[in-house]
């Protein structure tokens, strides 16, 4: 009789990291669909640069380190952040925005420290902020959905926008972004704030066309479509509900408490549910396993301290939504986190 000696944790199924990945991005294309058909083609080049700049980077990174390149390219973990980075920009930024802010996810954020499993943040999210803060026009330049476009982009038009600034009629992406009002129209979560911000009540904020029967127009549904993505995450166990469902309780206790007691001058709870990039926060980025906390205890507190601070953000701070500034604040709190959530191994009485 032969024994085979395995190390722990002795599962019944093992997922290997490709495998996990490609769950990911498998999940990402109900959320990647919608957001193509409100917000235009524009969605798919971002992808197609994005995935190819994180390609050429991921190779370029590994043959610099002396590893095999092949492996770093099969693990898929390079295509789920370019798709993440992607879907979280506007889908006719210049060119250059996802190129840099893909290769900066890639090469600093993942691979200056370590590669695969060494990150301290996670690279989507950082590179987003890197872009942010550095670009804040291009990046909040979100076209407005189709059906209230004055003008209709094809797929040529979309080309010549993203690399070149114009399309074939010479229109920018300023004049594209005029709603059927006449008026430049910003997202949900930025128009509702700003309105707030100059003295407006919620009832008069939300009177603008950009705003339908449950959330903003699109970003309802696109929401909707992560939503069940991530449902189906949960489903695989390939990620567990701790991390979603704290951050959904820690953003809507205190934006329902908030609202409660100020109801003229507070963005609703269903909008921060249904706006922005709530629901790919949740199921997709809090979620990353290298960079959240370990135990089910510390993921549900990391995943309240995620939403608590988006909410903060919206609420008080200068940028309308806040998924990535509240990611990568909770990445700095995970030692912390697992110092005082983790299981106190057998025989050691305390934490020294």
């Amino acid at each position: 009789m032969t024994f085979k000696i395995a190390a722990s944790p002795h599962t019944h199924q093992r997922r290997t990291t490709q495998q996990v990945m490609r769950w990911v991005y498998l999940a990402l294309i109900p959320g990647v669909l919608v957001q193509t058909y409100f917000f235009g083609f524009g969605v798919y080049i971002q992808l197609a640069l994005a995935l190819f700049t994180a390609w050429v980077a991921e190779g370029l990174c590994m043959r610099m380190r002396g590893r095999p390149i092949g492996h770093a390219w099969q693990d898929h973990t390079a295509i789920v952040t370019a798709v993440l980075l992607a879907v979280s920009i506007p889908a006719l930024a210049p060119w250059w925005i996802i190129v840099m802010g893909t290769a900066f996810a890639i090469v600093v954020v993942k691979h200056v420290y370590g590669g695969v499993g060494q990150n301290l943040f996670n690279p989507a999210m950082a590179g987003y902020v890197l872009l942010l803060v550095s670009f804040p026009v291009q990046m909040t330049s979100w076209p407005i959905p189709a059906e209230l476009a004055q003008i209709q982009v094809s797929i040529t038009d979309t080309l010549n926008l993203i690399f070149t600034g114009f399309t074939s009629a010479g229109y920018n992406l300023e004049q594209l972004r005029m709603g059927i009002d006449g008026m430049t129209m910003a997202t949900p979560l930025d128009s509702l704030r700003n309105d707030l911000n100059h003295q407006l009540t919620l009832t008069e904020a939300l009177n603008k066309p950009i705003f339908g029967d449950i959330a903003g127009i699109g970003w309802a549904w696109v929401n909707f479509a992560f939503l069940a993505g991530g449902l189906v995450l949960i489903k695989q166990k390939i990620i567990s509900w701790h991390i979603p469902g704290g951050m959904l309780v820690g953003l809507l206790v205190p934006a329902a408490i908030y609202w409660l007691f100020n109801p003229d001058q507070a963005i609703t709870p269903m909008l921060h549910l249904l706006s922005g990039a709530t629901m790919l926060g949740a199921f997709f980025i809090a979620t990353d396993p290298v960079t959240a906390a370990t135990s089910n205890k510390g993921r549900w507190v990391f995943g309240l301290l995620v939403g608590f601070i988006v909410f903060a953000i919206r609420t008080w701070g200068g940028y309308p939504d806040a998924v990535a500034f509240a990611v990568l604040l909770a990445n700095m709190c995970v030692p912390v986190i697992d110092r005082y959530t983790q299981p106190i191994a057998y025989g050691h009485g305390g934490r020294s």
